[in-house]
């Protein structure tokens, strides 16, 4: 379509629109859309009821309390109350509350004894509206294609074209829609009209409900679109809401927009945002082509020269900073940096390795994983697990949620039940049992509190999303039985006042922990009392030796002592200029008797 025929405008203000760039936001797509097919209750013919009714209803509009969408969820969508709150709980989590507001609400929680108190205090919590109904609409994102599960792709669009070496990889690296901003990008072309109608008020829709062509969208309305779009008037500008740009500068005119009014035609905007919609330039595509790519000592032949690290941290806005970890092998990768606060991670086909994080971050996904341990900092939103095998995954979060993966523990300290997705087998659920000297001080910059703690209490959410289960299937998840349980110590020198896990275990924990000193104890004892001489010690102290270093080799976790090991001096590299295994976290070196036999020695911590 000619340009002329959908703005009859001059020229130099055309040109001046092309430089006007808007894209999807990453992080509700990112952390909003759940990654499971949706109900059909959520499809847009039930959305455009629900939209008509909140804006005749009291606690509905312009702000939806608890108390009627639970109304709304439950008693007309035919909802479970678990799934309705899921929902109300998800959206609330990702948007914006202060650190302060997240303690004060965790301890209202905390002190609840009785489902009506819950409710109650849930009820103090409220979204709004048009935003919610926003984000409902885009969890068609992860919606079953029946033409893709038949034929593997989509069928040919007049947007479809070939991607270029760069999308395609990274296509590759995101997988799931969640990440992949292409798809950000197609879902919302495709749905923009959709999503706009939803903004439209009643007493425009004509008797059958249609929205017509001619009708108007408030700017208050067009507010709340910013949860989904935003963008600049040039390349390097400050980023904007989406709003600003329509209503001022070099698109208030095409969009139509009235200052009289404080309006704007809906086909008038539509036209306007569909032309000027482009990709993300802060998303996963952009930071694999041009953002940090990162180095570090020691880089391995094989398999771990495959290993990338790259971020946008030192040039993206809040909300759309992202580190990327991709094919980490047989390696320690530690860092505790200003670099990553507030970053979104994601650690993608890493296997065999030991992943520490220890800095205040905004969300984490692993995907493609298997037999690593990830270590994390506090989490301000969540972690998810995708298609992972052999993970153990240490964290405290906003939410953790595990789909498609087998074998994996995850221990947890959380505000939120944890959400199982479908697919999972043997699932194990064990209390946070680590801690790091800044830990507590990271976990107030983000507003976990200690309590309540619900790692022990998943929702189970099925193959049909409108029934989540809370029954325990021995095939999907246990809970960790106390003798197994273990502390795990972070074998880095920090700074900080943490000294103990906060929050300390429940007592069937506690109790496990202190009859494995008792034992120890016992042990230690009974050495002293065998009075051994000088020779005799030697020959005790071999044998003990031999026996932990065959258990290292069995168990693996010789391959995590070794890998501890600091470079020496000489191997430190220069990257753009500065020590490319830069690190605030000091590496401790293995007991020399630890190192000396098997295994290859010199891995080394690595630096992002």
């Amino acid at each position: 379509m000619d340009q002329a025929d959908v703005w009859p405008s001059k020229k130099s203000e055309d040109m001046d629109s092309d430089r006007v760039s808007i894209w999807p936001r990453m992080e509700p797509f990112l952390l909003g859309a759940l990654q499971v097919a949706p109900s059909s209750k959520l499809s847009l013919h039930y959305l455009r009821k629900m939209a008509t009714y909140v804006r005749t209803r009291d606690g509905c509009f312009p702000s939806l309390t608890w108390l009627m969408w639970r109304h709304i969820a439950c008693g007309k969508l035919q909802l479970a109350e678990d799934l309705a709150w899921l929902y109300f709980e998800t959206f609330d989590l990702f948007t914006g509350h202060s650190p302060g507001d997240r303690l004060e609400w965790a301890e209202c929680l905390s002190q609840c004894s009785s489902k009506s108190e819950l409710d109650q205090h849930r009820n103090e919590r409220s979204v709004d509206t048009l935003q919610f109904l926003l984000f409902l609409h885009i969890q068609q994102l992860n919606r079953v294609s029946l033409r893709k599960s038949l034929i593997g792709e989509e069928w040919p669009s007049h947007r479809t074209r070939s991607p270029s070496p760069s999308e395609r990889e990274a296509k590759t690296s995101s997988q799931n829609k969640n990440w992949d901003d292409q798809a950000h990008l197609s879902f919302v072309q495709s749905h923009l009209a959709e999503l706009l109608e939803l903004l439209v008020e009643p007493n425009q829709l004509s008797e059958s409900g249609r929205v017509p062509r001619d009708c108007q969208i408030s700017l208050e309305a067009v507010h709340s679109l910013g949860l989904l779009l935003e963008g600049w008037e040039h390349p390097g500008r400050p980023v904007q809401p989406v709003h600003r740009l329509l209503s001022r500068g070099p698109l208030q005119m095409h969009a139509g927009y009235s200052a009289l009014s404080h309006s704007f035609p809906l086909h008038q905007l539509i036209s306007c945002l569909q032309h000027n919609l482009t990709l993300n330039p802060f998303g996963i595509t952009s930071c694999l082509r041009s953002g940090k790519k990162l180095a570090w000592a020691q880089q391995m032949e094989g398999a771990m020269k495959r290993a990338k690290i790259a971020r946008n941290t030192h040039m993206a806005p809040a909300g759309s900073k992202m580190v990327l970890m991709s094919q980490v092998c047989k390696q320690t990768l530690a860092k505790t940096s200003d670099k990553m606060t507030g970053a979104n991670i994601k650690i993608h086909r890493c296997a065999d390795a030991f992943i520490y994080l220890l800095s205040p971050l905004r969300s984490v996904s692993v995907d493609k994983c298997r037999d690593c341990t990830v270590v994390l900092g506090p989490v301000e939103t969540s972690v998810h697990v995708n298609c992972c095998q052999n993970m153990r995954v240490v964290c405290a979060a906003g939410r953790f949620v595990i789909g498609a993966s087998s074998r994996c523990t995850l221990h947890a300290m959380t505000p939120t039940r944890p959400l199982l997705l479908p697919g999972n087998t043997d699932i194990t659920l064990g209390p946070f049992h680590t801690f790091y000297p800044s830990l507590e001080d990271h976990m107030a910059s983000v507003g976990l509190a200690v309590v309540p703690n619900m790692w022990d209490q998943p929702l189970l959410l099925g193959t049909d999303p409108v029934k989540p289960s809370t029954n325990p299937d021995p095939a999907c998840y246990r809970l960790l039985p106390p003798e197994e349980f273990h502390m795990l110590v972070v074998p880095f020198h920090m700074k900080g006042d943490t000294c103990e896990v906060p929050g300390g275990f429940a007592t069937r924990y506690q109790a496990a922990i202190e009859d494995k000193q008792k034992r120890i104890q016992r042990w230690q004892k009974t050495v002293l009392e065998a009075q051994l001489n000088k020779e005799q010690k030697c020959k005790f102290q071999e044998l003990v030796e031999a026996k932990f270093h065959d258990w290292l080799l069995e168990t693996g976790h010789r391959q995590e002592l070794d890998s501890l090991i600091p470079p020496p001096e000489s191997s430190l590299q220069v990257s753009n200029g500065a020590l490319v295994n830069e690190t605030t976290v000091n590496e401790t070196t293995a007991n020399d008797s630890c190192i000396k036999t098997g295994g290859a020695v010199g891995h080394s911590p690595m630096a992002c």
